[in-house]
């Protein structure tokens, strides 16, 4: 994709306010990010030709929001069937439908009431598709805690990796979120709060899990030339990478602690035309402490099972190498499925981040889940125009 690098950018985000339970529709919430977002880039709805989001029959599809917005006849629209590891597929989908002309706005999405309506591995709902399941369904082995938690477990045995590792990485997270006003955990945590939250599925401890969070956010892509001339600092997207292959849980791969990350990475960051060393700030999908740590060692910032001595050196906190997660992620902000990690690295490279802002910012590496569960994972690097 090197002949797509920044022909394109994110020019607005959008939030709702984050809560455990909103009390409004998937489509109220989608809406209003939405409105937020091109309000944010100084666009309206009239502006708008594409739309995107990516669900597991948990939100509003584009069909029913557009309508709702007045978007009645969008030149291009994706509804991506998928969890965290396509969100940042849709942004890399919408870029290129952008550059080719297909459409002048799209609006991302991600809409959720991950905490009062659609719990992510609840009770009361049939077993996710996938061959698999049939196998783990009688055992109750259906739960991401579970699944992640075994690929914890292996990186532990096989480098060393310790509980204090993981909580190391949620202490530096919540004092990010302090800095945050959206965020939903500002209280800060200590190492022992961390080791004295109860057990969820062995070696993950409460502090270790991601939030469950009602809430949306929203993003504009739109052609790098229009986002020049629109009301805040464009953000460029440099490079986007999506795939995968064989799934853990079928057997297809062998070594459990490096992720699809490691395969995606060599491709992204070639598309972008740089390496990790020139990555100045990471939002790292942590649906669980340990998914950032493999994908600090997976995208190049530490050798492989130094992932957690790394994290727990300080080189991911405010002034570190390479600073993570600086809203305070989906352990301390909020859980919107992966683009609130995008919208976080747009404030960063535009630097609006307030307290929180990593000085001098100029690239940001944004991942999805690393592709444990589904075969699949996503990237972006975006640039600072």
């Amino acid at each position: 994709m090197n002949g797509l690098r920044d022909r394109t950018a994110l020019a607005g985000v959008g939030y709702t306010g984050f809560s455990k339970d909103s009390g409004v529709s998937t489509l109220t919430l989608a809406c209003e990010a939405i409105l937020a977002a091109l309000s944010d880039a100084g666009l309206t709805t009239d502006d708008v030709d594409g739309i995107a989001t990516h669900r597991v029959g948990d939100s509003a599809a584009p069909s029913v929001v557009g309508p709702a917005l007045g978007v009645h006849e969008p030149s291009w629209y994706l509804d991506q069937f998928g969890g965290g590891s396509v969100s940042h597929a849709v942004v890399g989908q919408a870029m290129l439908a952008v550059a080719a002309g297909v459409a002048r706005t799209v609006v991302c999405y991600r809409a959720i009431n991950a905490r009062s309506e659609f719990r992510m591995g609840g009770t009361g709902r049939g077993a996710p598709p996938g061959p698999e399941v049939q196998y783990q369904a009688p055992y109750g082995y259906v739960a991401p805690p579970q699944q992640f938690a075994m690929y914890a477990r292996a990186h532990m045995t096989k480098y060393g990796t310790k509980a204090e590792h993981f909580g190391q990485l949620a202490v530096t997270q919540r004092a990010n979120a302090v800095r945050n006003p959206r965020a939903l955990m500002r209280t800060p945590i200590t190492m022992d709060d961390y080791l004295a939250s109860r057990w969820i599925a062995e070696p993950f401890r409460l502090l270790d899990c991601c939030l469950e969070t009602d809430g949306a956010c929203a993003l504009v892509v739109t052609t790098a030339e229009r986002a020049a001339d629109l009301r805040r600092p464009r953000v460029l997207v440099s490079a986007a990478a999506w795939g995968g292959g064989d799934s853990f849980l079928s057997g297809g791969r062998v070594d459990t602690t490096v992720s699809a990350a490691a395969e995606l990475a060599p491709r992204l960051y070639r598309a972008a035309g740089i390496g990790p060393e020139e990555v100045d700030v990471a939002e790292i999908y942590d649906c669980f402490t340990y998914s950032v740590i493999v994908q600090l060692e997976d995208y190049g910032f530490c050798a492989k099972g130094e992932g957690g001595p790394f994290a727990a050196s300080g080189a991911i906190g405010p002034g570190g190498r390479i600073p993570v997660n600086t809203h305070g992620g989906f352990l301390s902000e909020g859980y919107v499925h992966g683009i609130n990690h995008i919208a976080e690295a747009v404030s960063q490279l535009r630097g609006d981040a307030g307290e929180r802002q990593v000085a001098g910012a100029q690239v940001a590496l944004s991942t999805a889940q690393p592709g444990y569960v589904l075969p699949a994972t996503s990237a972006l690097i975006l640039r600072r125009g």
